[in-house]
């Protein structure tokens, strides 16, 4: 029984590397200007922050229920199952789209609600990449996926927050006064939420705080015993940038995996250029061959 993976670009896996990884991807339509674009394939990361800095209209969508499953049609010419990995059923409708759309596939399509976005998202892709290559069915890898599917945190800090009033999560007036104290809130993406976490005074101080959450949720995934890896994500900084939060993360989390990616432009548009993440993935224990 041969079983594709699919997932969207929410995943932060555009579909030229999912290509490399033999990964199906759906990419995320945006919208810029009213103007539907698609995330990876006609909109790149950069084009998209510089449409913020320079005050575009730009927000997010959802594909479209045809282009889901024109691919997943695609798929099943090749593989006999597939697992749909979607972002998190809280943060968008897509997932219980899919999960309509795949009643009419007869069991051949598996939509996994793993309640994550962005690296946390990814990791579980490419962990049903490889229990797809032990051989377990799609049904068996949409199970392992759900097990796991609440363990993950994610600790963001914001340089402004003018995209989060843009996008309706701050009354213009906080944000005004925010922006004014030099208030930079620490948010916390946990299974289906994009939730406030701590309100801190200047970056240096919002990034400490991200450390001192990701510690405590850390110790608690030791404490049972877990396969976990930490990391760190952002959105459209520099290179230097992206280097010093790293070490920061391995100084303080020796000898714990590492991974590294760039937020999702579905969180990127909610909390615009200039973005630092930290947090926690479980990963699924994979039986031996």
């Amino acid at each position: 029984m041969s079983v594709g993976i699919v997932t969207d670009s929410n995943s932060g896996i555009s579909v030229a590397q999912g290509a490399q990884l033999g990964i199906f991807v759906v990419p995320m339509p945006l919208l810029v200007d009213g103007e539907i674009r698609y995330e990876g394939v006609d909109l790149t990361s950069e084009e998209f922050y510089a449409a913020q800095l320079a005050g575009r209209d730009v927000s997010t969508s959802q594909p479209s229920p045809g282009d889901v499953m024109d691919l997943w049609d695609r798929v099943l010419e090749e593989y006999d199952q597939l697992v749909y990995i979607p972002m998190s059923s809280g943060l968008s409708a897509s997932c219980q789209t899919a999960q309509g759309l795949a009643e009419s596939y007869d069991g051949k399509v598996e939509v996994a609600d793993l309640r994550r976005i962005s690296v946390t998202q990814q990791l579980a892709v490419l962990d049903a990449v490889e229990l797809a290559k032990l051989g377990l069915t799609a049904r068996e890898i949409r199970e392992e996926l759900d097990r796991v599917a609440m363990d993950a945190m994610i600790y963001i800090g914001v340089e402004t927050l003018t995209y989060l009033r843009r996008g309706g999560r701050v009354t213009p007036a906080a944000a005004a006064m925010g922006n004014l104290l030099n208030i930079k809130p620490l948010l916390k993406i946990y299974g289906e939420r994009l939730d406030a976490f701590a309100k801190v005074r200047g970056v240096k101080a919002c990034k400490q705080r991200a450390v001192e959450a990701l510690r405590e949720s850390v110790e608690e995934f030791q404490s049972e015993g877990w396969n976990f890896v930490v990391g760190t994500a952002h959105t459209y900084r520099t290179q230097e940038e992206i280097q010093d939060w790293q070490r920061t993360l391995e100084e303080n989390f020796p000898g714990i995996p590492a991974y590294h990616g760039e937020l999702a432009l579905s969180v990127g548009c909610h909390t615009g250029p200039g973005a630092f993440g930290m947090g926690v993935v479980r990963r699924v224990d994979l039986p031996k061959k």
